[in-house]
């Protein structure tokens, strides 16, 4: 587990250089407009700027959103980014006059980025660039048909390619009198409610050309149906929806707010665990100067005990192996039927045992399918031989490191955590609902990730910064504990923008705080990483100043619990709830605690005996 400190270069910032000269539009002689003609031109386009949001636009497979960096002017632009065989299409219908000249033009920054005019009545136009680095225009012209009302103005970009930008958009031409707003929609109600998702529908509205979706007022998406499922919700969490019709003359009122509650979720097999449980990693292969403790030795107190660790035969083969101490290194080591019997002994008493794979050497890039599968079978064998109760995952180094192309922690696309993620829900389908998950990532992979998500939109970043956050976020339903390893650890920015750096509580409050409350990745508060239950979250300590750097006193462990569950020594730092339900307690490590006079062990007890 032990780390040295890491640090991600900050994205080189790029200026906007302001065009002051107004673009002109050659006219030819024949059909020059009158100045009285000119006059009547309006720019048709509405929020062509992303300046509210999506509303008026509606992205394909919600691939599109707004964010605050990079924009071409103003304080929003569109991000779209294409999956699979989608080009994440992004779309408005605008209401225009028949047999009309018309000018589309936008600003857009990207590979293959198109902006185009469909329904036109004559020719429908488009025009692209393949790179565009920086802010680069678009233009195109047509003319509507002699019975054209409608056209549809859209960009997109080209499967394969990474995220595209657009900002500026606007159609000039003749206007048209948009009439009113539709009237506010009614008949809203839930369906199907799951631990992360909304099933919502309602009455059409006449006169509606779409529908936007508010989650508690703020505005969560833009359809174009009566129905709709909100998801990336957080399990056992109240929310109140509301919907609004939009068509060319604006967003109608509101429609009354209808509550719906998500469901707890599986909670991933951590029902028997009690209120508040102590975790700790047993060195079960090693002996790493704190001496070896036996399976039967290992007090009561422990309710979660890691076997560290199971590590690969190569790190891209997915094989993984356990090997016990070797007497050379560890002369107290018990035999292979004693310490299967402990464990037995262990669980029968309602204890959790895991095999934990990773750790500071344990490098696993389960890069294909074959690797995957492999992981799959290693580890169902080691779990079987010694009867266990589940899984830990504790990847480091460069386990886990995101493609460039790959920039939403809500889909991910590469093989390494992809795979990842197949082969975690493959062996929890494979033992039930009583399988225990936990991982125990370290803070460049997950609260890292509110600053920098791999190398970032300009490249140059650690590819692994926040790497662990689709991990998380894929099996969230799944997970029974998250530890992250507040230790061996740079700053971190918090929730309240201030760098908080290890060697006292407020350390490990504020970095709590960003799991149990949610934060924005990347800085983009389009893009939250939802929070998780505080019954899965265990805060990672070191045990002793043995253990790793960052080991705080049992005062300051006191002053953390104290903060989070009760809201009292808080210090500095303003906590964004009280989470009475914290499930507890991880250690690096039993060995090094019983080391260190069980002072670790001891404290936890008496604060929540």
């Amino acid at each position: 587990m032990d780390r040295t400190r890491r640090t991600v270069p900050r994205p080189r910032r790029h200026r906007l250089l302001a065009v002051g000269a107004a673009a002109v539009l050659a006219v030819p002689a024949m059909t020059a407009l009158s100045s009285a003609a000119r006059a009547a031109d309006a720019d048709l386009a509405r929020n062509g700027g992303f300046e509210s949001g999506l509303n008026a636009w509606t992205c394909a497979a919600d691939s599109g959103k707004t964010v605050n960096s990079p924009v071409r002017s103003g304080g929003s632009a569109l991000q779209a980014t294409p999956a699979g065989s989608d080009h994440a299409q992004c779309a408005q219908t605008v209401t225009v006059k028949p047999d009309a000249q018309y000018t589309l033009s936008g600003y857009v920054r990207g590979s293959y980025v198109y902006l185009g005019a469909s329904g036109t009545g004559t020719t429908d136009v488009s025009t692209w660039t393949q790179s565009a680095p920086d802010w680069q225009q678009l233009t195109t012209t047509f003319r509507t048909g002699p019975s054209t009302t409608e056209v549809t103005v859209y960009t997109h970009g080209w499967y394969g390619t990474g995220a595209y930008y657009a900002d500026d958009i606007s159609l000039v031409g003749p206007g048209v009198d948009a009439g009113q707003p539709p009237a506010a929609p009614t008949g809203l109600k839930a369906g199907t409610v799951t631990s992360t998702s909304v099933a919502l529908s309602w009455s059409a509205v006449p006169g509606a050309t779409g529908y936007a979706i508010y989650r508690d007022g703020v505005k969560a998406r833009s359809v174009t149906g009566t129905s709709a499922t909100v998801t990336g919700l957080s399990p056992a969490t109240a929310y109140g929806f509301q919907v609004a019709a939009v068509n060319d003359a604006g967003e109608s009122a509101k429609s009354a707010t209808v509550p719906a509650t998500t469901s707890a979720g599986s909670g991933g097999g951590s029902t028997d665990l009690p209120a508040h449980a102590l975790v700790g990693y047993l060195h079960a292969s090693f002996a790493n100067g704190s001496g070896y403790t036996r399976m039967a030795d290992v007090p009561d107190s422990w309710d979660v005990i890691d076997l560290a660790f199971g590590e690969p035969t190569s790190t891209t083969s997915g094989d993984i192996r356990f090997t016990r101490c070797p007497v050379t290194e560890c002369p107290n080591v018990e035999n292979d039927a004693d310490f299967k019997a402990a464990i037995k002994a262990k669980r029968a008493a309602g204890k959790k045992v895991l095999i934990s794979i990773g750790g500071q050497n344990g490098q696993v890039q389960l890069a294909t399918t074959a690797a995957r599968d492999t992981f799959v079978s290693s580890v169902s064998k080691i779990i079987d031989e010694y009867g266990l109760d589940g899984l830990d995952i504790d990847f480091e180094g460069h386990s886990l490191a995101l493609d460039a192309s790959d920039t939403n922690f809500k889909s991910p696309t590469t093989p390494v955590i992809v795979n990842l993620i197949s082969a975690l829900r493959t062996l929890k389908a494979r033992y039930g609902s009583t399988f225990v998950l936990t991982m125990a990532p370290e803070t460049f992979f997950v609260q890292l990730g509110h600053q920098y998500y791999g190398t970032g939109k300009w490249g140059g970043q650690d590819p692994r910064a926040g790497a662990y956050l689709p991990v998380i976020h894929a099996l969230r339903d799944d997970l029974t504990l998250l530890h992250v390893q507040d230790y061996n650890s740079g700053p971190v920015m918090g929730l309240d923008d201030q760098y908080h750096s290890m060697g006292g509580a407020d350390f490990h409050i504020a970095m709590t705080d960003m799991l149990l409350t949610g934060f924005p990745v990347a800085g983009d508060a389009n893009n939250v990483f939802p929070p998780l239950r505080p019954d899965q979250i265990t805060i990672g300590m070191p045990a002793s100043t043995n253990a790793g750097n960052g080991h705080v006193s049992p005062t300051e462990v006191n002053k953390t619990l104290n903060c989070l569950t009760r809201k009292t020594d808080c210090g500095s730092y303003a906590t964004h709830g009280t989470w009475p339900a914290l499930r507890g307690l991880m250690t690096w490590s039993i060995n090094w605690d019983r080391f260190g006079s069980w002072e670790f062990q001891r404290n936890f007890d008496q604060y929540f005996g």
